[in-house]
């Protein structure tokens, strides 16, 4: 984590109560978690195409970005509260 931890310190940074607050509330909209849901269970079941899998895969990595940035939000929110 120390590499990203690096690159994204200058986000946290720049967070205020607002913006943290904001990237913590952030989910999927339904179209993209209805089809997330969709590759997943094809993905379970071993049917996704090669073009699927690199959806599949793009879905991972964004979900996996957000929630590293929403716990980054929350530990600053935590923080910050205290103050």
């Amino acid at each position: 984590m120390t590499v990203l931890d690096d690159i994204l310190e200058p986000v946290t940074n720049a967070f205020s109560c607002d913006v943290a607050q904001a990237l913590v509330n952030i989910k999927a909209g339904e179209t993209a978690q209805a089809r997330m849901a969709e590759l997943a269970g094809k993905c379970n079941e071993g049917l996704l195409t090669p073009t699927e899998q690199a959806e599949y895969e793009a879905y991972v990595q964004a979900v996996d970005m957000v929630s590293v940035l929403q716990a980054k939000a929350r530990g600053w929110l935590s923080r910050h509260r205290a103050a």
